[in-house]
């Protein structure tokens, strides 16, 4: 899994009116199917199970469109990696458009409440799992572990090969995206840059904390870097009609699609910050897309979203 994703100029009259350069970092075409960030995540992960004697398969958490989950049984797929997904919610999900790929790739799928789901940090409840499933590799949620730290540090080693930036943003929903940016731009050469990240679910201050937890010890004292945490429109998954304009109409002005959940609403974060002046004169941006582009294949099934309107969408 070695590759490097493109850096794309975008162009929109609020760029040139703030006098801003602005670059997105094309990580949802890092890989057809396994996107953005949960390649990153995946890479190392999946070296390590590989690589070890006495690992059989693996097993990993998700919601029942899951951007992890369909990434992670298409990557073990390849690999030929048994692996387990832990669903929240009912059993009658695994014919969506998420799940039923998952199987096809060969997951298997267990169903749990959302009591269950809710102890998938506890100790003793991955013990229990593990006791379960003694020779599988447990990844958490969302992918976000020390090994997928090295996988997500190596966009700050290309970005540092392909141009100089002052900001970088990036979406957050586990931590593992920005806590692997902030790792990568300590360790490289270059001159620090200021990381920042939009938190895609409400009530995300904990999110400081579990990036804290993340970040290897020299890395923790590092303060190039700000979550913010007032952007998610209303929970995770949640946006409002508005919201899904505002990002279709950027989509269009750019000629780049951006999903309404995840990078979505770096967007939207990023216009609302740039109309209130946060952003200095000639200030260099770039905004890493994560991709989560699958994702909208559920919500056009839910009837969330109009396919009409998101015609790039591939399954």
């Amino acid at each position: 899994m070695t590759t490097l994703s493109k850096l794309q100029p975008l162009h929109h009259p609020l760029f040139t009116k703030h006098e801003v350069l602005i670059q997105v970092k094309r990580d949802d075409n890092i890989h057809p199917t396994i996107s953005g960030n949960k390649w990153r995540k995946l890479k190392y992960n999946l070296e390590h199970v590989l690589q070890s004697n006495n690992i059989n398969g693996v097993l990993s958490f998700g919601g029942s469109y899951s951007n992890h989950i369909h990434a992670l049984a298409f990557a073990c797929f390849q690999r030929n990696i048994p692996c387990i997904g832990l669903i929240r919610g009912e059993q009658h999900y695994a014919s969506n458009c998420t799940l039923t790929w998952a199987k096809h790739w060969g997951m298997k799928l267990h169903f749990v409440d959302r009591k269950t789901y809710r102890r998938r940090h506890d100790t003793d409840y991955l013990t229990e799992l593990q006791r379960q499933y003694p020779n599988y590799f447990i990844v958490p949620e969302g992918g976000s572990n020390t090994l997928a730290i090295k996988g997500v540090a190596e966009i700050i080693t290309e970005l540092n090969k392909q141009t100089e930036y002052d900001t970088l943003i990036t979406p957050v929903g586990s931590g593992g995206t920005l806590a692997g940016l902030i790792t990568g731009d300590l360790n490289s050469n270059a001159n620090l840059h200021k990381l920042l990240g939009v938190a895609v679910l409400k009530e995300a201050e904990y999110l400081k904390n579990t990036i804290q937890q993340l970040l290897p010890e020299p890395v923790k004292k590092h303060n190039n870097w700000q979550l913010l945490t007032n952007f998610h429109r209303g929970g995770y998954a949640k946006f409002t009609p508005l919201d899904a304009n505002r990002i279709l109409e950027f989509n269009r002005i750019t000629g780049v699609d951006f999903e309404p959940v995840y990078s979505g609403k770096m967007v939207l974060a990023f216009l609302d910050l740039l109309e209130q002046g946060y952003f200095a004169k000639g200030e260099r941006i770039i905004l890493l897309h994560t991709g989560g582009m699958q994702g909208i294949g559920g919500m056009i099934e839910r009837g969330i979203l109009k396919a009409e309107y998101w015609s790039t969408f591939k399954k």
